[in-house]
This record gives structure tokens, sequence and C-alpha cells, in this order.
């Protein structure tokens, strides 16, 4: 890991850093705010960290720059580690036509199994195997976690969390699309990156992975009434469907008015983070 800026924030730290990706076979770029118990040395336990998971067209800096999540995760002690959304480098594919919603930007934090894409489109392992190795490695934080994103980030957070709860003890998402087997955007990017057969599709679907979960989990989602993506590409409601068939404990915050940007996050990002340190 090399840091690559550093800048004081409520008493805590912003820092970027690069690593080499086993999993992306590329250098990556990711984010952490380390609150400033970190300098307590009479702090003997080790700080819990928020995995934040952005969206469509972000990088590690969308979630820092814009949430406001630092005063109050300074005050409860809460790291944040924020990835990129997806590998970059002069090797790595982009989408012919640089579509917004494939490629460069859109990674959907899953495996690639086709071509162009394997070789480097592999999120859902930098994440799981790359990024929390080298976290734990280099950074004094302890090994609760939570788990959180936006949109294509609350997909990513919503089904990595739920197969991995022995990483994660608690997940939450903004927007999330809950259910991209049946959403443009997810039939889109897991016919390139995964290929015509749907059945492995299921794999990266919350509605699929939460009907099938066996441990409970605490799971909260917020979502805006005036987000334009709501009917045609989120969701919520099927995943809200499948946690009622299935018995599992799910919170969905409706906010009235309210749309998919950085307004409504940090509207409520508080609120999350307060949910997550009961958990950690």
């Amino acid at each position: 890991m090399k840091k690559i800026s550093s800048n004081k924030v409520f008493g805590g730290e912003h820092a970027q850093y690069t690593h080499w990706s086993e999993a992306n076979n590329c250098e990556m770029t990711f984010a952490v705010f380390l609150p400033p118990q970190m300098d307590d040395l009479s702090e003997l336990k080790k700080v819990p960290s928020l995995y934040w998971l952005s969206g469509l067209t972000c990088t590690d800096q969308n979630f820092m720059q814009k949430a406001g999540a630092f005063k109050r995760a300074a005050e409860l002690g809460i790291a944040i580690i924020a990835p990129d959304t997806s590998p970059r480098g002069e090797n790595v594919p982009d989408d012919e036509n640089q579509a917004y919603d494939l490629g460069l930007g859109a990674g959907f934090y899953l495996n690639a199994s086709e071509a162009p894409w394997r070789e480097h489109y592999n999120m859902y392992d930098y994440i799981v195997k790359d990024l929390i190795s080298d976290v734990d490695e280099h950074l004094n934080l302890s090994t609760s976690r939570a788990i959180s994103g936006h949109s294509m980030g609350g997909h990513g957070a919503l089904t990595i969390g739920l197969k991995h709860p022995e990483l994660f003890g608690s997940i939450s998402a903004f927007s999330p699309i809950c259910n991209p087997t049946n959403s443009p955007w997810g039939k889109k990017a897991f016919s390139a990156y995964l290929g015509e057969q749907q059945d492995t599709w299921l794999q990266y679907d919350a509605c699929h992975l939460l009907e099938h979960a066996t441990e409970p989990q605490a799971i909260l989602i917020e979502q805006g009434s005036a987000d334009d993506f709501l009917d045609e590409q989120l969701r919520p409601e099927s995943l809200m469907q499948v946690a009622q068939k299935s018995g599992h404990s799910v919170q969905l915050h409706l906010r009235e008015g309210y749309d998919h940007s950085y307004f409504f996050i940090s509207s409520f990002i508080e609120q999350h983070l307060e949910f997550h340190a009961k958990y950690l």
C-alpha cells in the first residue's frame, strides 16, 4: 500500500492509497477515513470500520467529498473504507461506446467470466479478498465491519454482505439495485460480464440471496420516493416481498420527495452510521 494523499478532518484523517490487486490484475485506488480515536494511545480497542461501495460513474472520492459522513463517524469512532467502483488503467477494457453503465466506473461488484472483462473485472474478489486483507494488514482496525453503498454500490453491499455474514455484521444501502436480474442496468451488465446463462446471474441478485440466506442479518434500506430510477431499475418492493416470505427482517425507509443524488445520501447518512454502530 502506498499513501498518495492525506487531509485532516474532524480530528481524524482522510487518506487515499494505491495498492496492487491480484483479483483485478491492476493497481487500485481506495480512500479511508480514520477517526481521531486512532491517535489515542490510551484506547486499547481497535476501531471498527464501514465499507462503502459507490455507484455507477463514481470513484473512491464521491462519498468522501459529498456524503458529509466524517463528523458523525468521528464521534462514533468508526473508520470508513471507500474503494473505487471498477478497475482502471491502460490495459483495462472499457465499453466500446463508452457507456456509463458498463466498463470503467461500472464494475457491479461481481467476478466477470466473459472476455474481455474477466482478466480485470473481478470487483467481488477485490473487495472480499484483496482490499480487506490489505486494510487489515496495514491499518489498525478491528475485524468488526459493516457494509453499505449507493445504487450499484447498494447492490454490491447487499450481495456481498448477504454472502459474507462472517465479514460484515450489518448491511445498509441507499437506493440499491435490489433485483438486478430483472432491471435494465443489471441485465446489461450481467449479460456482458457473466454471459447469457442467467442461472449464473442469481449469485449476484440480492433477492435470490436473501431468499436462501440462513443467518439473520441487520439490513437497512433508504429509498427516495422521487428517485427517477425507482420503478424500473431499483425494485425495492421485490426485496421486501422476499423478506416477508422468508422471514428475514429488512427495514425500508421510503423518504418522501428525495431523489437518487448525494443530497439524499447526506440527509440520512448519520442515521446509517448510528444503525451500524449498534452492531459494530
